[in-house]
Order: C-alpha cells, then sequence, then structure tokens
C-alpha cells in the first residue's frame, strides 16, 4: 500500500519546549555513548525533527542525529539493520510494521520498571486505542505513540451543490448515489475516488457496515456478511461508473480539477490541497467519514520505539518522553503538519481553533487500528487489494476472487 506522509503545514517557528519531563543526567559511565543518540525518522521531515530536539540537546547536552529513511527503503532498512544487530537508539514505527518490528524481537520492551521516572508516556496521556495495552504484541509494549492519523471525507462543496448536492453525504449509501449523480456531469467526470493501493478503505467500510474482520478467537476471518456488503459497495461504485479505473490516477489533482470531487483519505491530504491550490479556498471542506451501522474510521500513524542494544537506554528514554510533552506535540504539528497523538496536545487552542482539525480530531474518538498483523502491507491487506481490484479491474468472479481471499487469509493472528 502507497504510503504518503503528511506534507508541511507551515512554517511556524518552533516554540522553546518546557522540559520538565527530562532529566539532564547522564549515565554513570559518562561515555560517548551517553551522551549521542541516533534516531531514524520516515520520509523527508528530518530538518524539522532536528528543530524539535535542540531543546533537549540544551538541555541534556546528548547529541541527537536524525537520519531521514525514504518510506519505500523502510524495510530493507530495518532487516538490514535487525541481521546486522546495528540498529538506531530510537526509530519510528508505522503501525502497519509494528508487528513485524516486534516480531524481529530487535526492540527493547517498554515495560513500568523501564518507563518508571517518565510521566509523560503512561498510556492513559494518550488517545484510546494506540497506547499501552492497545499496541503490545505478544502481551509486551515495545513502542509509545508519536503522531496520529485518520480518514476523513474530503468533498468539493462547490461541485456538490452546483449538482443539487446540499450537503455531504452522511451513509454510505448516499455516498454511492452522490457519487453516481456527479459522475453524470459528463466525459471525464467522477463522483469518487478509490485509490488501488489502499487496503483500509475496505476495512473501514466494514467496521461501517457494523462487522468486523478479526474474530472471537482472533484471527483474520474476511467471510461474514459485513465484508460481503462492503466488497458490495466498493464494487458498486465501479459498476457505476463513478470512480477512475486507472491505477496511476493523482488524487490530489483529482480533487483540485474537480473530476473526482469527493474521497475518504488523510489530513495530509488538505495540506496538499492548500499548497498547490489556495485559490480554493472555501470550495472544499471535511468532514467525517459517511456511516453504516457505525462510522467508524482507521486510526493511523506512527510510534516510536527503542532498540534493544541501545547503549543508551536512559537517553533514549528521555526523548521519547521529551516528544511526549504536549506542547513539543503541538510544535510538531506547526512545523510538520502531523497531528498529535497526546489528548492535551489535541485539545490545545492551536489545534482545536482550526475547523478541520476539529473534524479530524472528532473522528480519531471513533477510529480503530488496522489488526496489528505481521507484515498487513505486504500480505493481508494486498490480498484483499488482489481480490478487489481483481473483480473491479478485470472482471473476475466475484465469488472465485473472495474465496481465494477467505483461504489465504483465514487463521492469521491479529495479534
Amino acid at each position: 500500500m502507497k504510503r504518503m506522509r503528511w506534507l508541511a503545514l507551515g512554517t511556524a517557528a518552533l516554540t522553546a519546549a518546557t522540559l520538565a519531563g527530562c532529566s539532564s543526567s547522564a549515565p554513570a559511565d559518562g561515555g560517548t555513548a551517553a551522551k549521542e543518540l541516533t534516531v531514524w525518522v520516515m520520509g523527508d521531515s528530518s530538518a524539522h525533527f532536528d528543530a524539535l530536539v535542540k531543546p533537549f540537546e540544551d538541555k541534556t547536552g546528548i547529541d541527537v542525529k536524525t537520519v531521514a529513511i525514504p518510506w519505500d527503503s523502510v524495510d530493507q532498512k530495518f532487516t538490514t539493520a535487525v541481521a546486522s544487530g546495528d540498529g538506531p537508539d530510537v526509530l519510528q514505527i508505522g503501525l502497519s510494521k509494528l508487528r513485524t518490528y516486534a516480531d524481529s524481537g530487535a526492540l527493547l520492551t517498554l515495560d513500568d520498571a523501564a518507563l518508571s521516572g517518565h510521566e509523560n508516556l503512561a498510556a492513559s496521556n494518550f488517545v484510546d486505542g494506540v497506547a499501552g495495552d492497545a499496541t503490545a504484541i505478544g502481551g509486551k509494549v515495545v513502542s509509545v505513540p508519536w503522531v496520529s492519523d485518520t480518514r476523513v471525507l474530503f468533498y468539493r462543496s462547490d461541485i456538490l451543490q452546483a449538482a443539487g448536492i446540499s450537503t455531504p453525504p452522511a451513509t454510505w449509501d448516499q455516498l454511492r448515489a452522490d457519487a453516481k449523480t456527479l459522475a453524470g456531469r459528463g466525459d471525464g467526470s467522477y463522483g469518487y475516488y478509490i485509490p488501488q493501493w489502499d487496503s483500509a478503505l475496505p476495512v473501514i467500510m466494514t467496521w461501517d457496515q457494523g462487522g468486523d474482520i478479526v474474530d472471537s478467537q482472533g484471527k483474520i476471518d474476511f467471510d461474514t456478511p459485513a465484508f460481503g456488503k462492503a466488497v458490495d459497495l466498493y464494487t458498486g461504485l465501479y459498476a457505476d461508473k463513478s470512480v477512475p479505473t486507472n491505477s496511476d490516477f493523482d488524487q490530489t489533482q483529482g480533487f483540485i480539477t474537480g473530476s473526482t470531487p469527493m474521497l475518504v483519505s488523510g489530513p495530509y491530504l488538505a495540506a496538499a490541497i492548500s499548497q498547490s491550490a489556495p485559490e480554493l479556498a472555501g470550495k472544499w471542506n471535511v468532514t467525517t467519514v459517511p456511516s453504516g451501522a457505525k462510522d467508524t474510521s482507521l486510526l493511523a500513524g506512527s510510534n516510536l520505539g527503542v532498540w534493544g542494544s541501545t547503549k543508551n537506554k536512559d537517553g533514549a528514554l528521555q526523548l521519547l518522553d521529551y516528544l511526549s510533552q504536549p506542547d513539543v506535540q503541538v510544535s510538531w504539528y506547526q512545523s510538520d503538519g502531523q497531528l498529535p497523538t497526546v489528548k492535551k496536545a489535541l485539545a490545545d487552542s492551536a489545534l482545536t481553533g482550526d475547523p478541520m482539525v476539529s473534524v479530524y480530531t472528532k473522528q480519531l474518538a471513533s477510529s480503530r487500528l488496522l489488526p496489528l498483523v505481521p507484515n498487513w502491507d505486504g500480505e493481508t491487506g494486498k490480498a484483499v487489494l488482489d481480490a478487489l481490484n481483481s473483480i473491479v479491474l478485470t472482471g473476475a468472479n466475484r465469488d472465485d476472487a473472495l474465496k481465494t481471499l477467505f483461504t489465504t487469509t483465514a487463521g492469521t493472528p491479529a495479534n
């Protein structure tokens, strides 16, 4: 699944962060390792991260060396580090990778003893469903939340209104009907956009039909009535000719040009639209995902972990504690556009004053993690997309495609 990073929302200066949660003491050995930390951050936000941790460096005397890892190189880089035993001190972990990383045995267990004295790392400080036991693997906590992400409905209010649609669709049935109306505007016009790389969307649709993809035994199970309804919705949008079929369709440009005036995506898209098409201000908006039996969306983002063999465990935990301070999380949002995971940061006026962020925060409250299976992107999620795309793009028999999916994924442990 294509991984899109959140684009910067602005260049607001980072405020000097309070360091109440950080200790200035170094390990007793006083060696070089105690004065350095190597941190892997994903994407191209290393310059922003350097600025974010400058107050931490000044206070503790620890030199934080930031290494930016391109998203498409993450797996190879991690695999090489595990094989050699030579990893960073702290690393960013996309939630879809968490099970794979944890199963490697390379991460430090962050139990109560390890987190003692680091009050900012208490699970209760973070958004519900992403800290402590919620992201424990095999009963072990090996990461703490860093940034959050969710999916909301983006819509071009000007185009919807011109088509006689006064309000964005509140249900998936309404969305399908509205998308068909919008697709009738003429050649090259569609009503909705389905990313063919996004395995989370059919899961969201399943949740919203009141179902799940994990059975009572904690195993993956797509053979359910709710998933069947999600498949009908997903394939129905294609059958209505409401969505483009080309795999290289650009969702940002499609939204800006108006060819696809509705789609479900993350807040990173808002930044991309604002940057690329400021002239559209006031002509588009976001709202929570359409509902079925529920209005559940995806809870995504990244956590931070500590390399098990780090020579500066104390410093690494100090850094995690610092990065979990509410004001530091707000600063990261202001500089790099990534939503906090700390509840107090999400309640800060710097965020609540933005109507769109209020929608994101509301949606986070009714969002869920994808199952923490090994290699979701390369196995379970890929199997979902292979099945659905074969139906809508190549005309594969629906029942045969789903039977293959059920057989391929059945029994996969979800945690």
